[in-house]
């Protein structure tokens, strides 16, 4: 689908690479842009519409789908990654907190708009994955668990969603410059090249994208042997 004239709804759009979907949406001569946040006053992004919205409270995603029926493309890029591994004491709350985040608030807003999307002519969804969909040796392996849950969700809907023309695109990316990985001494990517890549591969139609060298070289590893991720 193309950007021009769209109606544009991005969760977690108050910075980073939300704020950054916004901008680009923007410049690219989107009709309106809906800039979500949990605090709608976080957002000052002038040209925007904010929008009051926790993806982890179906009451909030309900009324967000309530105001919001005009929308042609939906960007599920709200989420949470915390520091620890799956043996500490704290890993089942950290999950629970993860998946909340990740995987079930991504699932809530699908299902909210997917039929939004089709009274509007099919539409499309953006869900921000990561590498971590595919690899978990870091030190964030709870969030790493929520992303693999997250991309298989993202293809289950995609072909769910295939006979109501609806576009499923999924974002891989590694490490992006943004507040999440301030004083992470690694190769980042600027959100605004990340962005730039996704609106590319959502108007040539594409269902993935891989946004930096990371994501690519890692895609590719899935078939070595020995496989990246072991």
């Amino acid at each position: 689908m193309k950007l021009k004239d769209a109606v544009v709804l991005i969760t977690g759009a108050n910075r980073g690479i939300g704020l950054a979907f916004a901008q680009e949406a923007l410049a690219r001569g989107a009709r309106k842009v809906y800039a979500a946040a949990r605090n709608p006053s976080q957002i000052t992004l002038a040209g925007v519409i904010p929008v009051k919205l926790d993806v982890t409270s179906a009451e909030d995603v309900t009324a967000a789908a309530r105001a919001c029926q005009d929308v042609t493309l939906v960007v599920n890029n709200a989420g949470i990654a915390r520091l620890g591994g799956l043996q500490s004491p704290e890993t089942h709350d950290s999950a629970r907190t993860h998946f909340e985040t990740n995987v079930m608030g991504v699932l809530r807003m699908m299902q909210a708009f997917a039929p939004i999307l089709k009274s509007n002519g099919g539409g499309a969804f953006i869900n921000v994955l990561s590498v971590a969909s595919w690899i978990n040796s870091g030190a964030m392996t709870a969030y790493g668990v929520s992303k693999a849950a997250a991309w298989s969700l993202t293809n289950g809907l995609r072909n769910e969603l295939k006979p109501q023309h609806t576009q499923v695109l999924g974002l891989h990316v590694g490490f992006v410059d943004t507040d999440l990985t301030k004083g992470l001494d690694v190769p980042k990517a600027s959100p605004q090249s990340v962005v730039q890549q996704a609106f590319d591969a959502l108007e040539a139609g594409l269902s993935e994208v891989l946004a930096d060298e990371c994501s690519r070289t890692i895609k590719q590893g899935l078939t070595a042997t020995p496989p990246v991720y072991i």
